[in-house]
């Protein structure tokens, strides 16, 4: 499984690298604050949502404290999609949340 570091998501997005990333966080969970840009998909309905991504995108996955995103990060590699797992999650994420 591919993974980045927070920081290095953080450094690539300063650099204004295009990023797409995916909170599989509950909503409730995002309301406190995500990474901006990223969207909401709560990991419970990513499989429902297939469809809306691309294989040819890479996807970053984001999560609380890196559990559930390197699940999806998985789950998205098992089906045929570019994801990394951005490890530590929110916990370890030191930027800007909107």
């Amino acid at each position: 499984m591919k993974e980045m570091s927070a920081t290095d998501v953080l450094h690539a997005l300063e650099q204004q690298q295009t990023l797409h990333i995916i909170d599989v966080r509950t909503t409730e969970e995002v309301a406190h604050g995500k990474i901006s840009g990223a969207v909401n998909i709560p990991l419970h309905l990513l499989e429902a949502k297939l469809p809306d991504l691309s294989k040819q995108t890479p996807y970053i996955c984001v999560c609380h404290a890196g559990g559930r995103s390197a699940q999806a990060t998985q789950f998205l590699t098992q089906m045929g999609y570019d994801a990394t797992n951005m490890t530590g999650g929110m916990l370890a994420w030191e930027g800007p949340t909107e």
